[in-house]
């Protein structure tokens, strides 16, 4: 108990050091995306990263006046990286959840869409209940809401987790998965390519907050307030000022940021 109490009392000391410090003037910042989440992330023929996340990124970094640096890491190790420090934020379609919310902070939402269930176009499958999906082996990628959401809620299926999208995709398409569960955009722009003729939408998911939360939001870390703010400030005013519905009719034929 004293170890512990000491524990505390240097904690809370350290606490308000770091309350009276200057705060951190942002002129650079590092955000992190994937990469492999078309059309949100991916790197394009030329080897660059683009998408609506880079984009939005890069407007968002232009209306705080600060320089931007984009940076590529896979999802799995997405938190842990900005957690030591690799990066500064994460833009990457990562949705503002509860229990990502115990470790990271993020700002406002800048997207909210449904996620949705795609099966081969010849499947039995009809809708997206547990009952419908009984018995089916349902992919998703790891780490992400969709996976979790067949775990908790389509407890009659088996749930297989793909590191990135395109493995799972691929898979559907060669006939190893009955079903995949992901966000309905990423999932109907791969329905428009040559891969993803293979497959249909059965349907879309009614969204559980405490699992889909409440939309794709920015993370960053729990300290850095400050650049949580700057960054859902930045998003009310590309909302306001037009460069949003720019860059959102560049990818999307409908507002992706949702009610």
């Amino acid at each position: 108990m004293k170890f512990a109490k000491t524990l505390v009392t240097a904690a809370a000391l350290l606490a308000l050091s770091l309350g009276g410090a200057a705060a951190k003037e942002w002129k650079k910042v590092v955000i992190a995306t994937e990469g492999a989440y078309p059309p949100f992330n991916y790197v394009d023929t030329d080897g660059k990263m683009k998408g609506f996340d880079v984009d939005i990124a890069l407007a968002l970094c232009d209306q705080m006046k600060v320089e931007c640096q984009i940076v590529a890491q896979d999802w799995d190790g997405m938190i842990p990286a900005l957690l030591a420090g690799k990066f500064d934020a994460i833009i990457a379609s990562m949705s503002i959840t509860p229990e990502r919310k115990k470790v990271i902070d993020f700002s406002e939402k800048y997207y909210n869409t449904p996620p949705a269930i795609v099966v081969p176009k010849d499947s039995d499958i009809k809708g997206v209940t547990a009952d419908d999906l009984a018995g089916k082996t349902v992919g998703a990628q790891v780490s992400t809401m969709h996976a979790d959401y067949v775990e908790k809620k389509l407890t009659k299926s088996e749930l297989k987790t793909y590191p990135t999208a395109d493995e799972y995709k691929l898979d559907l398409a060669n006939g190893r998965l009955d079903a995949v569960n992901d966000d309905i955009v990423v999932l109907s722009q791969w329905l428009k390519t040559d891969a993803g003729a293979c497959c249909k939408v059965v349907g879309t998911i009614t969204p559980v907050p405490e699992i889909h939360g409440v939309g794709a939001g920015i993370g960053v870390r729990k300290e850095d307030t400050d650049l949580r703010d700057m960054f859902s400030a930045a998003i009310k005013a590309i909302r306001a000022n037009g460069k949003y519905q720019e860059i959102n009719k560049k990818y999307f034929d409908f507002d992706v940021y949702g009610g």
